[in-house]
């Protein structure tokens, strides 16, 4: 799904961000592991960076395109994923910009995608 081009740098100083706002739990757990650069390097390519593509592309695809490209993103999330990546979805921060035009149907679907594949328990 590489389709669109947006700096890991900028991304990563989002989810640094977004990590200082997390409950304590899920901070200790995903600090634990961002901290790490093979599990860094793997959450941005596998995670986050395809929700940015969903975010920045997904408004222009046709329901089709986008429903097959969501199943096609095979990804699971821990908890503290979720909560580093939810905000994202929903607009805090440098995505502001590009989601003037997502509908909110779309961006429903993401969060809801995200949720379904969430590993309980195993955090």
């Amino acid at each position: 799904m590489k389709l669109f081009s947006f700096p890991s740098a900028a991304l990563e100083k989002a989810i640094a961000k977004r990590l200082l706002t997390l409950e304590a739990g899920s901070r200790e757990w995903f600090a634990e592991r961002w901290a790490q650069k093979p599990y860094r390097k793997s959450f941005i390519e596998k995670k986050a960076m395809p929700l940015v593509v969903f975010i920045a592309k997904g408004k222009n695809w046709s329901d089709e395109e986008f429903d097959q490209e969501l199943a096609d993103w095979d990804a699971n999330f821990y908890p503290a994923e979720v909560d580093v990546l939810r905000p994202i979805a929903e607009g805090d921060g440098l995505l502001q910009l590009m989601q003037k035009k997502v509908q909110p149907e779309r961006l429903a679907k993401l969060i809801a995608h995200i949720q379904a594949r969430t590993l309980h328990g195993l955090a």
